[in-house]
């Protein structure tokens, strides 16, 4: 059950450029990380643009973006997590245009015992229950 939060400096963006987003990160959590779609979440968080800093120094001239996603550890090998990474930061660019030098992607692998959905943990779920 992924979760996936994405950041954008941008409390305008487009109706259509938000699902384009929320489709495209879907497809790849779907396709990249072999994750299942009914249980894949996609939260858009729009924040205005004086709110997103690299370096110390407001973002000009760039969309702020930043992609995190909650997944369960020793789910995906090294080479899915790239690709999801890579083809993310893509999305993220054909979507949003210029983007500052450090636009970010971040997998945090969670524990089984300690990530869950429905009051049911991964560890449970595996299991059956």
């Amino acid at each position: 059950m992924p979760f996936i939060r994405a950041t954008i400096s941008d409390p305008d963006l487009s109706p259509a450029a938000q699902k384009t987003l929320a489709t495209g990160l879907t497809e790849l959590a779907v396709t990249t990380l072999k994750k299942p779609l009914e249980r894949t979440t996609v939260h858009l968080n729009l924040v205005p643009a004086d709110r997103y800093y690299v370096g110390g120094e407001l973002v000009t001239g760039a969309t702020g973006a930043h992609v995190e996603v909650s997944i369960t550890v020793g789910t995906n090998s090294a080479d899915e997590k790239a690709r999801f990474i890579a083809q993310t930061y893509e999305l993220l660019r054909s979507t949003l245009g210029v983007l500052p030098s450090v636009a970010g992607v971040a997998l945090y692998e969670m524990h089984p015992e300690s990530y869950g959905y429905n009051g049911i943990t991964q560890l449970d779920f595996r299991r059956g229950r």
